[in-house]
């Protein structure tokens, strides 16, 4: 019996902004699939470069770094990989203290939303999204910088009303 192999293509975003072309067979979707289903959501921020370049920034030798960052990763709090550093969600709350997630909901004058948006872009959030209803946007950041965020939106061109919550837990993680 001939075995055929049929390949899914899919297109993977690349630390840089060029795009590469990646084969899947039936299995590797499929084990994509259950890795997915199995993951725990976490939000990381990723540090691009060699240690050899992160270790010089910070003025210190390659092997102290190495140290470091192998006590980091048994702590939870980075991850390490091939020219890059992931910080978690842990060391950021470590870092930051326990920052409560905000969304801010906005409504903006139609002929100012891409104004706005573009605008929105350059603040320290950790996301923003486009909505269709009673409001233009939701932004998700966090308490430590809500009082920046909002300063920045509320003088911005176009901005009719926002609309404030603080979040007191999480129900899912």
């Amino acid at each position: 019996m001939l075995s055929v192999q049929r390949y899914i293509y899919i297109s993977k975003i690349l630390p840089i902004t060029m795009t590469e072309e990646t084969k899947l067979t039936d299995r590797q979707y499929q084990l994509l699939n259950h890795l997915l289903q199995r993951a725990q959501p976490m939000r990381v921020y990723t540090v691009y470069g060699d240690q050899d370049e992160i270790a010089r920034e910070l003025g210190m030798t390659r092997q102290a770094l190495a140290i470091h960052l192998k006590r980091l990763k048994e702590l939870g709090l980075v991850r390490t990989g091939r020219e890059f550093v992931d910080i978690t969600e842990k060391a950021v709350r470590l870092l930051k203290g326990q920052s409560s997630d905000v969304i801010i909901l906005v409504k903006i004058e139609p002929k100012y939303r891409d104004k706005v948006y573009d605008a929105t872009k350059k603040l320290p959030v950790e996301k923003a999204l486009r909505l269709a209803g009673d409001y233009d946007l939701a932004i998700i950041t966090q308490e430590t910088v809500l009082d920046k965020v909002l300063d920045s939106i509320n003088n911005m061109e176009g901005v009719k009303e926002t609309k404030t919550f603080i979040s007191i837990g999480a129900v899912k993680e």
